[in-house]
């Protein structure tokens, strides 16, 4: 039996700090190509695929310790290329996940049982404002996907 909530209907979207707003606006759109569909003081709106997310202007910081954003593409290793040929830097892996591939990016065993998927391949960097952000793709297992 399912239950209904009050945040049932709701969507969630990602809200990431920025010291300075001008910044990371340019750290997107020369990194990752990425313009805002929408901005508004103090805050710039940015749509992934069906999602989308917001560069907020803060006083805070990010602690760039933890993935704040996960991004999921159907291929990873053509997207790492195409953002390093832009400059974009990614960062060297946590041991807790093991070495890297060839390509840099480390294997994840396990998936939540919804995608169908044994696991992922991940990579992260590091915004302009040090908001820690993820890169993945699913892994099945052979001749499923």
């Amino acid at each position: 039996m399912t239950l209904f909530t009050p945040l049932d209907p709701a969507d969630v979207a990602v809200r990431l700090p920025a010291a300075d707003l001008d910044r990371a606006r340019a750290f997107w759109r020369d990194k990752l190509g990425l313009e805002p569909v929408e901005s508004r003081p103090g805050g710039l709106r940015y749509r992934c695929g069906e999602s989308w997310f917001v560069i907020f202007q803060s006083g805070g910081r990010a602690s760039g310790a933890h993935t704040q954003m996960a991004i999921w593409v159907p291929e990873l290793d053509p997207v790492v290329a195409a953002l390093e040929e832009r400059g974009l830097e990614f960062d060297t892996p946590d041991p807790i996940f093991g070495p890297p591939d060839a390509n840099g990016a480390v294997h994840i065993d396990g998936a939540y049982p919804s995608t169908g998927a044994v696991g992922e391949r991940a990579v992260w960097f590091h915004d302009s404002e040090g908001n820690l952000i993820g890169i993945s793709e699913l892994v099945y297992a052979p001749g499923a996907g």
